[in-house]
């Protein structure tokens, strides 16, 4: 049987259930502290009450101090109440909200894409901000009990003192929690919406920083500066919207409450006048009716907040219950095996077909370069197996009868914009840290130079998408990280288009060495790359038309020799 944090959600009130559900024993305790601690916050003016009414009879010390030592005890109880009550829950909280990261970081991060609509910068803030939201609901809901009971303890002491003060606080409560859960509908509504176009925001700024480089090679900075800032604007006009709501809604929590604690403290005076309630009881009464004012505020905040982690769940939702694009293989291929791309039409690829033997070392030029990242991103299972026809094999079986993971524990295929991260360079080279040829990826790079130039060496910091390398620098450190993974096949795209003509050549000669007698496939229209290769195809108009070695098809192709000579 599967278990209930286990089970896939179908829909944001069932994350919250399963929220719910699986901290049960912490919202308790929680809720049993938080509502001993409103309860003692209701007994300080019940037994300021109390006092008046004994001193006012019994003029003795002792009385008078008895009557210190039970508001010593209230004092007490309220404050270790709230301080552990609010631990038990925040620690809940905190730890709920991870287990919701971790969950929707793992479905975008899963090697099969899911069919949802939203770009990376979206499932960002899905697995931050809204699971944050999310699993407030763990803190909401013992709140909103806690101050629930306060409100009644207040409405029965009133109660006592008079039939008409209590049913005053529980009328004026009701009424003010059915005013307020019209607003915090709406607050729902805009919040979501918010949380949508932010994250579009955060999308779209992500996109741009990504291209930055050749945004401002063509100039085409300011145009994307402009799309950027329309959507931006969208967010900020949500924003405000949303302010007005939840300002509203702030202020008419506040009159109301202030209008129940005024008519409570008016009806008690005149109670009072009237010779019905006693002095010690007025007492009481204006005190319950200035404490009722927080767990009022409170309670008629809790919707809000309940409103807002349903609104967070369904965002969440969207993402843990999106099916995946394809439904991958379970198979795997064997070690050391071909790749063949047999008759592939997808994007400009128009049914290109060959094979790499095991242990080859071949390139192919591109004379489109959408061509190549087509290519690329079918080598890379970007693209599902169903998604286009012909099929790509690697030791015999086809892509869709393999599962993702097998296929890239075999074959690595790396980008030409491959991502650095904020770390160091050795956690850029070996993220996993258990390469064995981490130095020797190092070498064949050419990112020594790098190396060397820091005191820390390879534990030089790297800034985030590594703002403090150059572009060369990045591209070289982006291809000893897939030289260090040592996969069976190895696929490259582009890996020397930022690098001078003479490094060029050295990393040519490293990648020759270093990959002797593994399966290597370069993209690329590098001279020094393609003179290393063991045999070169020529990808044009989406299919093979010529093949041989790099210095046969310059001796023999105008074509080819026009399109890669330097």
């Amino acid at each position: 049987m599967t278990a209930p944090d286990a089970r896939v959600p179908r829909s944001g009130a069932d994350i919250l259930r399963i929220a719910l559900r699986r901290n049960t024993g912490a919202m308790v305790g929680g809720t049993v502290l938080m509502g001993l601690y409103q309860a003692g916050e209701t007994a300080f003016p019940i037994a300021l009450g109390l006092i008046v009414e004994h001193t006012l009879r019994d003029r003795s010390p002792r009385a008078l101090g008895l009557s210190i030592a039970a508001l010593a005890v209230i004092v007490t109880t309220v404050s270790l109440s709230w301080r552990f009550g609010m631990r038990v829950l925040q620690k809940a909280n905190t730890t709920e909200a991870h287990r919701w990261r971790v969950r929707v970081a793992a479905c975008g991060l899963q090697p099969v894409a899911r069919d949802v609509d939203l770009k990376s910068g979206e499932v960002l803030t899905i697995a931050t901000e809204d699971a944050d939201q999310t699993a407030d609901i763990i803190e909401v809901v013992p709140l909103l009990i806690s101050s629930l009971v306060a409100v009644l303890v207040a409405a029965v002491a009133l109660g006592l003192a008079d039939l008409r003060l209590g049913l005053l606080v529980i009328v004026g409560t009701v009424a003010i929690l059915s005013i307020l859960s019209v607003l915090s509908q709406r607050i729902g509504d805009s919040t979501q919406e918010q949380q949508a176009r932010v994250a579009r925001a955060g999308a779209k700024v992500a996109d741009l920083i990504t291209g930055l480089r050749p945004l401002h090679g063509f100039g085409g900075n300011h145009a994307a500066f402009a799309s950027y800032r329309t959507v931006s604007t969208e967010a900020r006009h949500q924003a405000i919207t949303v302010a007005k709501v939840n300002g509203a809604y702030a202020g008419a929590a506040l009159a109301l409450n202030a209008l129940l604690a005024a008519a409570v403290t008016l009806t008690a005076g005149w109670l009072a006048f009237e010779g019905r309630i006693t002095v010690g009881e007025l007492v009481m009464a204006v005190g319950l009716a200035q404490f009722i004012i927080e767990p009022l505020k409170l309670f008629s905040e809790m919707p809000k907040y309940v409103m807002i982690a349903r609104a967070s769940a369904e965002r969440m939702a969207l993402v843990l219950t999106a099916p995946p694009v394809t439904t991958p293989g379970s198979e795997r291929p064997s070690a050391g095996a071909d790749v063949e791309i047999d008759c592939v039409r997808h994007g400009t690829l128009r049914k290109p077909k060959f094979r790499v033997a095991a242990g080859e070392f071949v390139a192919i030029t591109a004379y489109q370069p959408r061509a190549a990242a087509d290519l690329a991103a079918v080598l890379a299972v970007r693209v599902p197996p169903d998604a286009y026809e012909g099929a790509v094999r690697l030791g015999g079986r086809e892509l869709a009868e393999l599962s993702v993971e097998a296929v890239r524990e075999h074959m690595l295929v790396n980008p030409y914009d491959g991502e650095i991260f904020a770390g160091t360079l050795r956690t850029n080279i070996d993220p996993s840290g258990s390469s064995r040829t981490v130095a020797e990826a190092v070498e064949a790079s050419l990112l020594t130079d790098v190396v060397a130039l820091h005191r820390e060496g390879l534990d030089h910091a790297v800034r985030d998408r590594g703002a403090n390398l150059s572009g060369g620098q990045r591209q070289r450190l982006s291809l000893a990280r897939a030289l260090a993974a040592d996969s069976d096949i190895l696929v490259l795209h582009d890996p020397t288009t930022a690098v001078d003509a003479v490094t060029e050549q050295l990393i040519a000669r490293n990648i020759t060495r270093l990959r002797r007698g593994r399966t290597t496939l370069v993209i690329t229209s590098s001279p020094a790359l393609l003179d290393a290769a063991d045999r070169v195809l020529v990808l044009d108009g989406g299919v093979i038309t010529a093949e041989g070695t790099h210095r046969d098809l310059l001796a023999t192709d105008a074509g080819y020799c026009a399109a890669v000579a330097r």
